[in-house]
């Protein structure tokens, strides 16, 4: 009989009775493998980042006019260069760790990512991003469908959600992913220490074992279980990894921390979800100095402590990191001093090989111009210029291995930005 995780939700958990401490227990387990020994990364601002404030189009006539507090001085941004179309960029001042490695080739930043009629909701547009499918933001994710095509045996630990609750985007049809937050917390709970303790863990495991008949929920839980405590012990590992360098003590720089050490580890864990929030920025944004700078800063610190602690280890080659937002935001700053809800933003590929380099053109800001095509909304909105499918097409086609045009539900290799 077929039994998937959905049956398990709709039916409910009340056959489920053990107690156990470690997170997300019952949704948490899934299989992903990579081409050889790659890893990805995916890391999500969560709120809507605004791009023209992370990679900064300073010498545009029209930035300063459109954004007369939000604007950053050309002197204090950190130059990169100029795209193809002779638009001369720069990173936010904080981003001093990203432009190194922009300077050593292993930061890719693409310009103008997107989708037509862009949603500007948090929710719908996570959604859309999550499914690859603009019409249709429901159902799996793109790497839970990634994760489905990997054939047996299943490892529980191929795949890693650093937050509380698992991503749409890792969201498959025959597999879950476990919720890790923090490795130390990982584990089986009881009330009792030493060998009281193994004894009601081997008890557990012998429970969970039992392949009831026609009880499939049970059925279901018992396998689930089986699989989460055969994870125990490596997540242990993780645990008591000592880095290289030293992370930030924050929450996003921690859950990258903890990447490291699954890395580190050679437990098997190929694809990895990081989220950090507080990008949804409409009021006292404080480019420079304030609310968006903490942002930046949070971003670069743990970053570069990732980066470079990958590269003490001889890990960075194999590693891709793919940094997405929901939408970007528009480009008038609004009367609190913040920017609304927008289209477009900006995409950023880190990596040991990645072909590092601006990808598209940066929009022309002048809304005076009618028939200016990098912008929409009535010059309100940057228009995408690169759909985010083609960037996912090329993850999937020359880093992980799978079939784009199959899990994508569509051929998006045509443009895609070539940044593997």
């Amino acid at each position: 009989m077929s039994f998937t995780r959905r049956d398990f939700v709709r039916g409910g958990v009340s056959a489920f009775t053990l107690g156990f401490a470690a997170p997300q227990f019952l949704c948490d387990i899934a299989q992903a493998q990579g081409a050889g020994s790659r890893n990805l990364v995916v890391i999500y601002l969560s709120g809507g980042n605004d791009s023209l404030s992370m990679l900064i189009p300073y010498a545009d006539p029209s930035y300063v006019s459109r954004r007369p507090t939000l604007n950053i001085p050309a002197g204090q941004v950190l130059q990169i260069g100029s795209d193809s179309a002779g638009n001369r960029l720069g990173l936010h001042p904080r981003l001093t760790g990203l432009r190194a490695m922009f300077n050593q080739g292993r930061l890719a930043l693409i310009q103008r990512t997107g989708y037509e009629n862009s949603s500007r909701s948090h929710f719908t547009g996570t959604d859309i991003w999550s499914t690859a499918s603009p019409a249709n933001s429901q159902g799996a994710g793109w790497l839970g469908r990634y994760l489905d095509t990997i054939p047996a045996p299943v490892d529980p630990l191929a795949a890693w959600n650093t937050t509380g609750q698992t991503p749409h985007a890792l969201l498959a049809n025959t597999v879950s992913v476990p919720a890790i937050p923090n490795p130390a917390t990982y584990a089986f709970g009881s009330p009792n220490t030493g060998s009281n303790a193994v004894d009601e863990r081997t008890f557990a495991t012998r429970i969970s074992s039992h392949e009831p008949v026609n009880r499939p929920h049970l059925a279901f839980v018992n396998s689930t279980a089986q699989a989460a405590f055969a994870t125990l012990d490596r997540v242990a590992s993780v645990a008591a990894y000592a880095p290289s360098v030293a992370y930030p003590n924050n929450g996003f720089a921690q859950a990258l921390r903890a990447v490291a050490g699954v890395l580190a580890r050679g437990i098997g864990t190929r694809v990895f979800w990081v989220q950090t929030g507080g990008y949804d920025t409409h009021s006292a944004q404080n480019t420079l100095n304030g609310s968006y700078a903490a942002l930046m800063t949070t971003l670069n610190d743990g970053l570069l402590a990732f980066y470079t602690d990958l590269s003490n280890q001889g890990l960075l080659s194999q590693t891709l990191v793919l940094q997405f937002s929901e939408f970007g935001r528009r480009i008038q700053e609004n009367g609190s001093q913040g920017t609304d809800h927008g289209a477009a933003s900006v995409m950023m590929a880190i990596g040991g090989q990645v072909r590092g380099g601006i990808y598209g053109t940066a929009p022309n800001l002048n809304p005076a111009d009618s028939s200016n095509p990098t912008l929409e909304n009535g010059g309100n909105d940057v228009r995408y210029q690169t759909d985010f499918r083609s960037v996912y097409s090329r993850v999937i086609d020359n880093w992980l291995g799978g079939n784009s045009a199959s899990i994508l539900g569509g051929d998006f290799r045509s443009g895609a930005p070539n940044i593997l």
